[in-house]
């Protein structure tokens, strides 16, 4: 079990999983349970808006382009620059990463003892913080149905989509650092029933300090 969260008696729980496979329907589940939900992708894009330090970084880095006419992050130009090349990927996380880092440990440091505290990030595999948490849940969905999703649902193409997968961690990967696999190939009531049973076992009947955390990953 985490030191820390043991002392101020906090359930630290990593979520994760691939583009649109349901995570962040999940994060929003385990909010309305009664967590707090720190997520990583909103830290992502308040670190970057406009006029922070941040976003002066990835300009110098990637130049002017990457600004809309407004002054904020054109999002899809930059997508473009760094799913298409790891090196410049690697490169824009070196600037957002410590910052994402920084402020969820300002936000979890202000949650009272005895919170149960959700952190949904996309790259947790990818930046190796499976050891901060008690419990790393893994949400799964079949890779031709994210690929749908995000062709359908998000006006994507079907090489940006697998563009977009190919840059994260694959299945198997975050397979091997979960404790707990919520399966997200049906619909989102079946998801929702998974994260209230994830619930009702390992945080309703369980006080945050008597949590085992898996050792073996």
């Amino acid at each position: 079990m985490n030191t820390e969260s043991q002392t101020k008696k906090r359930l630290m729980i990593g979520l994760t999983g691939g583009i649109a496979s349901g995570k962040s329907a999940a994060a929003r589940r385990f909010q309305k349970l009664g967590a707090i939900l720190i997520d990583a992708d909103q830290i992502s894009r308040d670190v970057v808006a406009k006029g922070t330090p941040a976003l002066k970084d990835i300009v110098s880095s990637f130049g002017p382009e990457v600004l809309t006419p407004e002054g904020t992050l054109n999002r899809p130009v930059l997508g473009a620059i760094v799913f298409s090349d790891e090196q410049k990927r690697e490169q824009l996380n070196a600037i957002v990463h410590p910052r994402v880092r920084e402020e969820s440990a300002r936000l979890i440091s202000a949650a009272p003892a005895g919170s149960v505290i959700v952190q949904d990030i996309p790259l947790l595999v990818e930046t190796g913080q499976e050891k901060s948490f008690d419990i790393v849940v893994v949400v799964e969905a079949p890779i031709e149905e994210r690929i749908r999703r995000m062709t359908e649902d998000r006006g994507m193409s079907r090489e940006d989509a697998l563009a977009r997968i190919s840059a994260q961690a694959s299945d198997s990967e975050r397979a091997k650092i979960a404790d707990v696999i919520l399966d997200n190939s049906g619909s989102l009531e079946d998801l929702k029933d998974s994260v209230d049973r994830f619930w009702n076992e390992h945080v309703a009947n369980e006080s945050p300090a008597g949590v085992q955390r898996s050792e073996d990953r």
